[in-house]
């Protein structure tokens, strides 16, 4: 089949959902498929359209419907559209919702926060990564930790920033921060905290070789998101056995797993504080972590991803008696 797949996020982009596209446009084409990404509708024939994120992409899901009123479409459901778009931009949001013949959430709790209208369409699909080559040796003169991801306000990005400027003196814990300021207010935040707390070190946006170095060297990280949609990160962090630490918020509950230990209530810094503090000063606490981890990662290997997409697709071709 050819399946086109909608980005708002252009050619080049770091944001997750361009990630996302060509991750999936990928694994499409190991499936046999042909496709192509583009960043609004163009009218070009296709089998099947794909629109991830459900408001930014409304616009190209109404063109669409307008120039081929039953073709096959998938919407795959962003940390926002759930979590902000619903309530503040419904009318637009819930009409990508309701012309999709199927909707992918990237979390297992989706379905918590979505209409139950629409829970019939909704199909989870893990997003994948791939295994670090090897973890390395942690530096012993510290316990690093790494926050991955730009720093913008759904990230309370430098919550844990803030969590270790109270620890104890005799603590070795060091927070390595990974992403570019979001805008110019983010940038001045993050050189005040860099400059001010000796126990933050922001990197700034790195290649992703970089990143993925960071994190085979790191002893745990911590994503403290106030809104996600299934973080990648997680998926990376469980994959490479790396513990996480992690607000208690559906996008990274729906990852971990409904019991996971290491989470902490949302921008709540002392609570925080005391999860690195115990991550830190107790073994068994950290390799329980690591455990759990790593008993999700299957959830999260590129085959898995592969599956659980051509199912999805298939279930949709099935609705319109096509063979795919």
């Amino acid at each position: 089949m050819h399946i086109t797949l909608i980005t708002p996020a252009p050619r080049g982009s770091r944001a997750g959902n361009r990630a996302t596209a060509e991750r999936w446009a990928r694994l499409l084409r190991a499936s046999g498929h042909r496709t192509r990404i583009i960043t609004e509708y163009d009218a070009e024939p296709t089998d099947l359209l794909v629109a991830l994120h459900a408001w930014r992409s409304s616009e190209s899901v109404r063109q669409y419907r307008a120039h081929t009123p039953s073709g096959p479409l998938i919407v795959a459901l962003t940390g926002t559209d759930i979590y902000r778009f619903q309530q503040t931009h419904p009318e637009a949001t819930r009409y990508s919702m309701a012309q999709a013949d199927a909707l992918v959430g990237l979390h297992e709790r989706v379905a918590d926060d979505i209409p139950r209208e629409f829970h019939n369409r909704l199909h989870t699909i893990f997003q994948s990564a791939e295994p670090l080559p090897s973890r390395r040796a942690p530096v012993q003169s510290r316990f690093d930790v790494v926050v991955i991801g730009h720093l913008r306000d759904e990230k309370d990005s430098l919550r844990t920033a803030w969590a270790a400027r109270q620890l104890p003196r005799e603590s070795r814990l060091n927070v390595i921060q990974l992403g570019r300021a979001h805008d110019d207010q983010w940038q001045a935040l993050a050189e005040q905290e860099a400059r001010e707390n000796p126990r933050f070190d922001w990197k700034g946006e790195l290649p992703r070789w970089q990143v993925r170095r960071h994190m085979a060297k790191a002893r745990l990280m911590v994503i403290s998101s106030v809104m996600e949609g299934g973080a990648n990160v997680v998926s990376e962090a469980c994959v490479a056995g790396l513990p996480v630490i992690a607000s208690d918020i559906p996008g990274n509950v729906g990852l971990l797993g409904g019991d996971y230990p290491g989470t902490y209530p949302v921008e709540d810094t002392t609570a925080l504080r005391e999860q690195l503090l115990r991550a830190e000063n107790e073994p068994e606490f950290l390799a329980a972590l690591q455990s759990r981890v790593e008993a999700r990662a299957p959830l999260f290997r590129p085959e898995a991803e592969q599956a659980a997409l051509e199912r999805v697709v298939n279930a949709v071709m099935d609705q319109y008696g096509k063979e795919n």
